[in-house]
């Protein structure tokens, strides 16, 4: 299976979406999964569900500082680690339009209104699902570089 499919079906299986996009490359992460699915919980809804950054995108961010690291070490690891993320955030909003959660799922978690047209407009498996399996398909190919 595919990261960005392991991604989508960790997302639709329970995970928030930073930790669906975190926990398929822990085979290139010195992180256990337990430390992952913590460091990654409150990263979920854009952030504690306030719809600030995509989680996606926040997960994304993670994984490519931590495979940056790991790969390379703590030389020069903020600037290489800026670029790609630029990289990411410029490719994600091109496709996207928007990395902000609550203008991607045009739903106000914060609303009783807005938790019901997520659920009944199946905004999770419509718009969540394709970002977490996308952003994932970007940073690989960040990684690649």
């Amino acid at each position: 299976m595919k990261r960005s499919e392991q991604a989508e079906s960790l997302f639709l299986g329970g995970n928030n979406c930073s930790q669906s996009v975190l926990l398929p490359f822990l085979d290139e992460l010195e992180l256990d999964r337990k430390t992952a699915l913590q460091m990654a919980a409150g990263f979920g809804g854009g952030m504690g569900r306030m719809q600030y950054t995509c989680g996606a995108v926040t997960g994304s961010v993670m994984v490519l500082g931590l495979v940056e690291a790991a790969r390379r070490g703590e030389e020069g690891l903020k600037p290489r680690s800026y670029e790609k993320v630029k990289e990411f955030f410029k490719r994600f909003e091109a496709e996207h339009g928007t990395s902000s959660c609550k203008e991607l799922t045009g739903c106000d978690f914060g609303s009783e209104e807005g938790s019901a047209a997520f659920r009944e407009e199946g905004v999770m498996e419509k718009i969540c699902a394709p970002c977490v399996r996308r952003a994932v398909e970007i940073v690989e190919d960040l990684l690649a570089d």
